[in-house]
């Protein structure tokens, strides 16, 4: 086995995916399996099988929406949505062609809303997407009725104190 690659994962962030034993509760759980290519504890295998190419070119690492269901229904706490957050990172610094770019757009538009105002300005945030993915009337209705039941905010909000915000985020912007 290639343990090159592993090590690089590992090395990244709280990557703790060592302890995970294949019991596959975490696609049982996974709202998304469906659309993914592979499944978790396959990623998983394949990290420790040293298959690089494979997995940063994987769907199931853009899939993937952290929505933490695998690492509730882990006997071992393995954080897979932290993991899948770092192969999407190491995606995109080693330039791999990306097999969901609306799911990128998203992930970067969302990342520099973070950056820059410390959270998230829903409606700005589908703007851009929108924008970027030229998707503009797709999922409209969905929109409207999230803006009439009060789900969105019109006004872009920001943290208090947003200088130190970025520097837990190590001065990235």
């Amino acid at each position: 086995m290639n343990r090159e690659f592993q090590e690089q994962v590992a090395g990244k962030g709280d990557n703790s995916f060592a302890s995970c034993f294949h019991c596959l509760s975490c696609g049982a759980g996974c709202p998304a399996i469906e659309l993914m290519d592979w499944r978790p504890n396959q990623v998983i295998r394949m990290i420790q099988r040293g298959m690089k190419k494979e997995v940063l070119e994987s769907r199931t690492i853009w899939i993937c929406i952290g929505c933490f269901n695998c690492l509730d229904q882990c006997p071992n706490r393995v954080d897979i949505p932290s993991l899948m957050d770092t192969l999407r990172h190491m995606a995109i610094e080693e330039g791999v062609r990306v097999p969901e770019p609306g799911i990128l757009a998203f992930h970067k538009e969302f990342l520099r809303q973070v950056s820059n105002r410390g959270r998230v300005f829903e409606v700005g945030l589908m703007m851009r997407y929108k924008l970027a993915t030229r998707s503009f009337f797709q999922d409209m209705g969905t929109g409207v009725r999230m803006m009439l039941k009060g789900r969105f905010q019109l006004t872009p909000g920001r943290v208090e104190n947003p200088r130190e915000f970025k520097e837990k985020l190590g001065g990235s912007s």
